[in-house]
């Protein structure tokens, strides 16, 4: 147990709170759902409202961290960001001055989310990827429409015939193939890397909102080879730290690379260990330490894991006060009021292997959709 304090500030928290917590740290969280679990794992906590689109507001955000440096036990040990910072590299800059970011640069981010700086990076080192451009073509079809800075697959539509200008926005063939994402924890003395495969939860204008993913995925070994190697020269070129995400199509065996996030992601939920070594490896990875020895000694990930997101794709929820399955993370407040087709809670399964994970997975996701709308008729919910 350290007993050091971390702050953290993401649009969904908990995981990284959770994994703070199984390592011995005592969280400070900043996110936008407030959820019940996240409360109960942080030492201290604050809600601020966000939109997907931009993200956090600078002032509030500041002042809700110094909030929480006020409160803290001891002064934190720096600043682990989540999601929702990709959009903004500025504010990333201005919290860098405040607070010791664990976790990748302002500029690092940056050149990993200007389509203009990452596709060129990609095309100078060879690595495969879908045509990309900042313009739109001038034949839509089989072109899709992707907004800078997005995450979880809400800023992914299908191209429109007329595009207005818009210096937020790069153009992106589409190509069928396997969803693969690649996490790693990168380091200048160690590096490790797991495979999780994807799935959407479609909309009718949102066909690629993201919907889960399970691991630890087995490739061939070839395959999984040309992952990390292009994994590994991205975190080289580019300078990256800690825990990052490499997001793949793989077509016909061959791997097309989409985007990287730079920060923990969604399968920490399904790569992390009961000690919270990923946290621990990641403040490690970012002190500029050696975490070779966390890696190879401590780091117990489940054998095979699945996480997906529950939306509110009934309609507005207000949630109803039910006592939530083990099974269930992110769980809202009783009266909190869910709107429509937005998140709701995150639903794991463990099994012994990959595809037996996801299907409990999927069938849970029934089981807490029924068990809250059949629920929200006694807290008077819209119907």
């Amino acid at each position: 147990m350290t007993g050091e304090t971390v702050l953290i500030a993401a649009f969904s928290a908990r995981a990284l709170a959770a994994s703070a917590r199984r390592a011995g740290y005592l969280p400070l969280v900043v996110d936008c759902f407030g959820d019940l679990d996240t409360s109960e794992y942080a030492t201290a906590s604050r809600c601020l409202p966000a939109r997907v689109q931009t993200g956090f507001i600078a002032r509030p955000l500041l002042a809700a961290l110094e909030s929480l440096v006020a409160v803290a036990p001891r002064p934190p040990i720096g600043l682990v960001l989540g999601s929702g910072f990709e959009c903004n590299p500025r504010l990333v800059a201005r919290l860098a001055e405040r607070y010791r970011l664990i976790g990748n640069t302002p500029d690092v981010i940056a050149s990993t989310k200007d389509p203009a700086r990452f596709f060129a990076t990609l095309d100078r080192l060879g690595i495969s990827h879908p045509e990309t451009r900042q313009s739109a073509p001038s034949e839509t079809a089989d072109w899709l429409m992707k907004r800078i800075g997005g995450s979880g697959g809400l800023h992914i539509v299908v191209c429109p015939k007329e595009v207005r200008p818009d210096a937020r926005r790069y153009f992106q063939r589409r190509i069928d193939g396997e969803a693969i994402s690649v996490l790693g924890l990168v380091s200048k003395r160690a590096n490790a890397f797991a495979m999780s495969r994807q799935w959407t939860s479609p909309l009718p204008k949102r066909p690629y909102r993201y919907g889960g993913a399970v691991g630890s995925l087995e490739l061939e070994p070839d395959l999984e080879a040309r992952l990390i190697d292009i994994s590994l020269a991205l975190s080289d070129e580019l300078g990256l730290v800690g825990l990052v995400s490499f997001d793949f199509l793989v077509a016909d065996g061959e791997p097309h690379l989409l985007e990287i996030n730079p920060r923990p992601g969604a399968t920490l939920d399904i790569f992390d260990d009961a000690s919270g070594t990923l946290f621990k490896t990641h403040v490690e990875a970012c002190a500029g330490g050696d975490p070779s020895a966390l890696l190879s000694t401590s780091w117990k990930p489940p054998a095979a894991r699945a996480a997906a997101f529950l939306y509110a794709d009934r309609g507005p929820l207000t949630v109803p006060a039910v006592e939530w399955p083990a099974w269930a993370a992110d769980r809202p407040r009783p009266g909190s009021l869910i709107a429509d087709r937005q998140p709701l809670a995150t639903v794991l399964a463990d099994a012994a292997d990959v595809d037996a994970a996801e299907k409990t997975c999927r069938n849970r996701l029934g089981l807490l959709e029924d068990m809250l709308y059949e629920g929200r008729k006694t807290m008077g919910a819209p119907q």
